[in-house]
């Protein structure tokens, strides 16, 4: 199916990752994938303050460890 007249292939509607709105990911938002610079900004405060982790499984035993004995 081909887009209607008057609209452009390129743009697309994504969910923002900081507030879940529909924002067009395309280069005329500077902020992409988010929807605002504010939304952006939490993400990045987010990653800088180590809120974001990985689950991992703890070490096996002493020689995993980096301490030393």
């Amino acid at each position: 199916m081909s887009p209607g007249p008057g609209t452009d292939p390129r743009k697309r509607s994504v969910r923002c990752p900081g507030c879940g709105r529909d924002t067009e990911f395309s280069p005329a938002n500077p902020w992409r994938p988010f929807c605002s610079e504010r939304c952006k900004g939490g993400d990045f405060g987010a990653w800088a303050s180590e809120s974001y982790r990985v689950a991992a499984a703890p070490p096996a035993g002493p020689e995993d460890t980096d301490a030393p004995q």
